[in-house]
């Protein structure tokens, strides 16, 4: 018997399982989940379970099943994850993005780390304790989900709003983005994910006298547009911290041996090297230009333009955003709600928590639990309308030079084989006591 009350066959089939699930190319919007779903369905029904897919529309599915724990009296645990990847175009690729091929100690491919490598655990976990006739604490819901790379309208919202009742009796959930490890001055912390910004997806739109384009025009729609997304991509929003920030920065002052000194983030940002990059999208808001569009024709001058802004706005913070932004943006160009999503802020406390640092800490003594936001978004969004309390606990004991949130939707998407044995342990350690 293998440590964390797991089998000594686990360490090949969590690593192989996760090199099946990247060789299905379930890239969104290119191709759909249905054959990922299907594969999916066939490992849950071959340990037991009683799985179901639902579509959303044709080829949008998800795959739900239910295990029955010990207590089913007791409020039952979520756990989720998407099936989705982003596209990946293999000539900016030293391999194959879809062949889940092991170079250098790692598992490469696109979904490597987003999020085939937790939908690997999970599913090498269940089937290992399955064999040895284990059962959970409490009920646990398992959730494969389309579209997360999209918002979720076709994958987790969808069943937020059409299927309620298979999350029965859910009151906490865990999934990606969270329990892998960062280096900070020589000590290893664990980063769980109890908050996430909010997600404001915006198209501007300028309208201004179309005509020829060999003549003056004082109204040109083009010239507005540009100057109001250059101010918005110029601009940098006020630091502000949120518990969940300012504790996740404590945590780091102190493992750097420097003070904490609220006024000089920047300071310690600029110590973090790779990780500044996504530390630093959380202690403001953002809103970054994505896209342009305006015009037929080099010799016409077009009465409207366009630009679409990928915005992310802080936990309790929407309003005085988008007051900002408006502001910013100014009053000649409309601004378009595309897609809203909410901003998540939990405790970094309780029963689930304990759960989660004990199993960190059972396979990595020296490590440290520590509270995060991300600065994208995750499923958590729609299961946070039930009123599930959410994380994100997907852990990985990482090597200090890897560039961990750099391989997050990046060319050469790769998670080391010996993390993903790591993270089967302790997601096992932490599913006993969870």
């Amino acid at each position: 018997m293998a440590e964390a009350g797991l089998t000594d066959r686990i360490d090949e089939e969590v690593v192989e399982t996760c090199r099946d699930l990247i060789r299905i190319d379930s890239s969104n919007p290119t191709s759909n989940e249905r054959a990922i779903a299907e594969w999916v369905a066939v490992r849950l029904t071959d340990a037991g379970l009683t799985p179901e897919i639902y579509e959303s529309e044709p080829g949008r599915a998800s795959v739900v099943a239910r295990w029955a724990g010990e207590d089913s009296s007791r409020e039952a645990l979520l756990i989720h994850g998407h099936l989705d990847v982003v596209p990946a175009n293999a000539d900016d690729w030293q391999v194959d993005p879809f062949a889940g091929e092991i170079r250098d100690g790692c598992v490469w491919g696109r979904g490597a780390v987003d999020m085939k490598d937790m939908d690997a655990m999970i599913l090498t976990l269940l089937a290992d304790w399955q064999r040895q006739g284990k059962r959970p604490p409490r009920d646990v819901v398992f959730a494969f989900l389309a579209d997360e790379e999209a918002g979720g309208v076709k994958g987790a919202h969808h069943l937020v709003d059409n299927h309620a009742q298979l999350f029965e009796g859910c009151t906490e959930a865990v999934s990606e983005v969270g329990g892998f490890s960062m280096t900070v001055g020589g000590r290893r912390l664990y980063a769980i994910q109890t908050a996430e910004k909010g997600i404001a997806w915006l198209r501007l739109v300028a309208q201004g006298r179309a005509g020829h384009g060999s003549m003056l025009n004082d109204d040109n729609a083009v010239t507005t547009l540009a100057e109001a997304v250059t101010r918005v991509g110029r601009h940098s929003f006020a630091i502000e911290l949120s518990e969940t920030v300012e504790t996740f920065l404590r945590e780091i002052c102190d493992a750097l041996e420097i003070p904490f000194d609220p006024d000089n983030v920047e300071a310690v940002l600029a110590k973090l090297g790779p990780l500044a990059k996504m530390i630093g999208a959380t202690v403001r808001h953002t809103a970054n230009p994505t896209m342009l569009e305006a015009g037929y024709k080099q010799n016409v001058i077009p009465g409207e333009a366009y630009a679409y802004l990928d915005c992310r706005f802080l936990p309790g913070k929407k309003k005085q955003f988008e007051a900002e932004l408006a502001r910013i943006v100014g009053p000649d160009v409309a601004i378009e709600t595309v897609q809203h999503q909410i901003a998540l802020e939990t405790g970094f406390d309780g029963p689930l928590v304990d759960a989660m640092t004990a199993a960190i800490l059972a396979e990595d003594p020296d490590g440290r639990c520590v509270p995060y936001c991300m600065s994208g978004g995750t499923d958590a969004k729609a299961f946070s309308e039930l009123g599930i309390r959410c994380f994100g606990f997907s852990p990985l004991r990482l090597p200090p030079e890897l560039d961990f949130m750099g391989m997050f939707h990046g060319v050469d998407e790769r998670v080391p084989v010996d993390g993903l044995q790591f993270g089967v342990r302790a997601l096992s350690r932490f599913l006993t006591s969870a």
